[in-house]
């Protein structure tokens, strides 16, 4: 009989995408990943800031391993913390929208709409558009063709045809045998037309020391561990006092939201590299039609490297929940 892990999530082969075969040039190839990878995480070793594990809680992360990450990262997790996977059908990245209310992000300014994708995430399909800036191609190419190809990670849409025939969305649950409490919300996303892991995340609410709200947290396993923190933000485009809402990574100094780069120094320390010229802003909103949608947009260096469109759609059996929050938006007041 199928433990419980097995029987709430199977995770698919996780194949990487086949390296070249002709000799010469698959030598070449995987070199110039290896280097890659190699430099990066040099990068962070002598430029990253040295930071005592016990004094900095909210960098606390799973860490990837050399080479293939893909779709098995959550049965290592699980495997190395002692904890077990599920995938309840109502699953949400967060377990409540309102872990995210601060000084000055109220929850309940946002439309109901965007709570509840938040809430149960895995009751929503996703379309997606892509957006390659000419300066960020030959920028995504390298990543993608020579590190995310390899990992299977972090594969991000370069051209329009990749994400033609969608995207796959599930979201899983780490969770405590003995209590039965999630201990972390993985959301993979992969595309259909090749099975390629676009994100391998994972999702948590966390105390930022230089933020007076509290961040999303995305940590997506690499070759150490790549982590976005998004400062929450209201925006009062909507109607009855409800608008939409937004994501901002663009803190700017070390202890704010932004992208971090982050490798194990030992057992009592880590070495950080807060990246700040790469920026991630995300805005949720309900559109004309009643419709929700998310616009992603990446920059580097000021110059916009890649927008992603998504469209989340309500599968068939969460479409009465769904209207009849819709239905209820006309009631709802701002606290």
């Amino acid at each position: 009989m199928p433990s419980e892990s097995t029987a709430a999530y199977r995770s698919p082969a996780a194949r990487g995408p086949r390296a070249p075969n002709n000799g010469l040039f698959a030598f070449a190839h995987n070199t110039i990943g290896l280097c890659m990878e190699w430099f990066i995480e040099l990068l962070v070793r002598v430029t990253g800031k040295r930071v005592r594990k016990n004094d900095a809680p909210w960098l606390q992360c799973f860490l990837g391993k050399p080479g293939l990450i893909g779709t098995s990262i959550y049965e290592r997790i699980a495997a190395e913390s002692g904890l077990r996977i599920r995938a309840p059908k109502d699953a949400g990245l967060l377990s409540s929208f309102g872990m995210l209310r601060g000084p000055s992000f109220d929850p309940f300014t946002i439309r109901p709409e965007i709570r509840d994708f938040y809430e149960h995430a895995a009751q929503y399909q996703l379309e997606v558009w892509t957006e390659v800036s000419l300066t960020g191609r030959f920028f995504l190419w390298l990543l993608v063709e020579f590190i995310s190809r390899r990992m299977n990670q972090l594969n991000f849409p370069i051209s329009s045809l990749e994400v033609a025939k969608g995207m796959s969305s599930e979201v899983i649950q780490l969770f405590d045998p003995n209590s039965g409490t999630t201990q972390a919300t993985g959301w993979l996303r992969r595309l259909k037309s090749s099975g390629h892991v676009i994100y391998a995340g994972i999702y948590s609410v966390v105390r930022v020391p230089g933020e007076e709200n509290p961040c999303v947290k995305v940590t997506f396993p690499c070759r150490g561990s790549a982590n976005v923190y998004l400062r929450p933000v209201a925006h009062p485009d909507g109607s009855f006092g409800l608008g939409s809402f937004g994501l901002d990574s663009s803190g700017g100094v070390f202890g704010r939201s932004g992208f971090y780069r982050v490798v194990d120094a030992g057992p009592d320390y880590w070495r950080v590299r807060n990246f700040t010229t790469l920026h991630e802003l995300f805005r949720v909103y309900v559109d004309n039609e009643a419709t929700l949608r998310t616009d992603h947009t990446v920059s580097f260096l000021g110059l916009t490297i890649i927008r992603l469109h998504y469209k989340m759609i309500p599968l068939p059996d969460s479409v009465v929940r769904s209207s009849a929050i819709n239905s209820r938006t006309a009631d709802v007041q701002p606290v």
